[in-house]
């Protein structure tokens, strides 16, 4: 059992207050079937191939269905950002996420869009995110992978919290998203693209922490099943990549 992952009472306290009531017969031990969900995203298995330690299968995949309808782990991901504190800078990227073929089967079923685009690297999603000065996520969103940043950028911008500077690269040079981000208050850092008639100057040293939020989507990626898309609906996708993103950043510190 030295393989496995097991959440420590500490973490489990961390993410319990977010957890639904149970209703009527008590829920299956929390603790183990947490767990077996982290140990088959982590390691891009098939929930039939869940070890035995964790329980029946079954029950380890239906406890991730269920919760994922509920936006329970998008909800515990979104609660645990917003306490770690007023970041100093923040960052904007996004990055494509390859959609394996049993996740793009249905393209064009269901009454919920699926978030798989086409480009030229395939079908995929796209994982729009922005990180505090620490690499730690604070905002994720996915969209079709044909979305551009600054599509993506305007989603997102309402809700970015209160900040000092933002970084980003040249996919994020439009003169709408500098006058929002000025207009409250936040330092703009980011290169001009190269058919800007006037370029706009940036601070070089400052946007020398970008790597950061590259470092972020690297370490979400050493997850097989956020790097290779498998789920066919995406809120159960996005709900893998929250419980990655928690695990990594919020309750392993």
């Amino acid at each position: 059992m030295g393989h496995l992952i097991w959440l420590s009472p500490a973490q489990m306290r961390r993410i319990e207050p977010y957890f639904p009531l149970s209703h009527g017969i008590p829920r299956v031990d929390d603790r183990r079937i947490i767990s077996g969900i982290i140990f088959v995203i982590k390691n891009g298995l098939r929930w039939r191939d869940a070890p035995k330690e964790y329980g029946p299968h079954k029950t380890i995949y239906n406890r991730f269905i269920r919760w994922s309808r509920l936006g329970v782990f998008n909800r515990i991901f979104s609660e645990l950002a917003a306490k770690g504190g007023k970041p100093n800078e923040l960052m904007i990227d996004a990055t494509h996420l390859k959609a394996h073929r049993t996740a793009a089967s249905l393209l064009k079923k269901g009454m919920f869009p699926r978030r798989i685009g086409r480009t030229k690297g395939g079908l995929n999603s796209k994982l729009h995110a922005v990180c505090d000065g620490h690499g730690r996520p604070l905002i994720m969103l996915l969209s079709e992978g044909q979305m551009s940043d600054y599509k993506g950028a305007a989603l997102i911008i309402n809700a970015l919290p209160e900040a000092n500077a933002l970084l980003a690269d040249k996919g994020y040079d439009a003169d709408w998203f500098r006058d929002a981000l000025t207009k409250r208050g936040i330092k703009v850092c980011i290169p001009s693209k190269a058919n800007r008639k006037v370029p706009i100057p940036h601070d070089v040293m400052l946007y020398r922490k970008r790597h950061k939020i590259e470092n972020m989507f690297g370490k979400l990626k050493d997850w097989r099943r956020v790097h290779t898309r498998y789920d066919r609906c995406a809120h159960t996708f996005m709900s893998a990549i929250c419980i990655a993103a928690i695990i990594i950043f919020w309750i392993n510190q």
